[in-house]
């Protein structure tokens, strides 16, 4: 059994505080009969739930904003390292859930975990141009001719070139903090860019994924469910 506001909160209807608001007003039914109490109880194998007139479908995806730790994979399973499913709060826990895109195991940061594949394909899709950006700590300044290089498209030196990025330094000043945007996820693609410039990567973090940021009050290794909002947030005002 399931109390009603936490389990419109999973399904995206806003924070705990908002999802009670939303049933105090009315816009909740119950089995048809409305229902105006947040901790009422309910099984959704039998019980029939109408949010503002429509239902709540029992297997709707989900949508999970991690704050990724150092030291975890991003994978469904792995036999020696720990993932990021492994490491999601049990209440959270979804048949068929997978991390869209990966971070690499050092990278902290933006995570997206679903069970909607039609949604990561649609965001990790370089076609899209759903730009991820991330704040990456170095061990030199930016400097010009790396913005120039990042422009252009990095070449590695098997060949592989990458699509056009983004890179700035952010208002802090701080000169060997760099801020790159980039469309495409190759292997170790960020700090494979800076090593062709010449520069190492100390230490990176995501911290977008469109115009969806990490939230400032998830702690590393915390998660919370994203919204419809959030989840239109990911496709809006995209770099083209």
């Amino acid at each position: 059994m399931d109390r009603l506001d936490k389990l419109l909160a999973q399904r995206g209807f806003g924070s705990r505080k908002d999802v009670q608001r939303l049933i105090r007003s009315g816009a909740v039914t119950l089995n048809g009969e409305t229902c105006r109490t947040p901790d009422c109880k309910l099984d959704l194998e039998r019980d029939e739930v109408y949010v503002g007139g429509e239902p709540l479908d029992r297997d709707k995806y989900v949508y999970i904003m991690m704050n990724k730790p150092a030291g975890v994979v991003s994978a469904t399973e792995d036999k020696r390292e720990k993932t990021v499913l492994d490491i999601l709060p049990e209440e959270m826990r979804r048949p068929n859930l997978f991390p869209a895109g990966r971070l690499d195991k050092d990278t902290e940061g933006l995570l997206i975990i679903t069970n909607d594949g039609d949604f990561a394909h649609r965001m990790l899709s370089p076609r899209k141009k759903v730009y991820k950006q991330y704040e990456a700590e170095l061990d030199a300044p930016v400097t010009e001719e790396m913005k120039r290089r990042f422009a252009e498209g990095i070449e590695f030196t098997n060949g592989e070139k990458c699509l056009p990025a983004v890179l700035s330094v952010p208002d802090s000043g701080l000169e060997r903090t760099a801020l790159v945007k980039i469309c495409e996820g190759k292997f170790h693609q960020v700090k494979k860019m800076f090593s062709a410039c010449g520069t190492r990567v100390v230490h990176l973090k995501r911290i977008s994924i469109g115009n969806l940021y990490l939230d400032s009050n998830l702690t590393i290794g915390s998660c919370k469910f994203l919204t419809k909002l959030d989840i239109e947030a990911i496709f809006i005002g995209n770099i083209h």
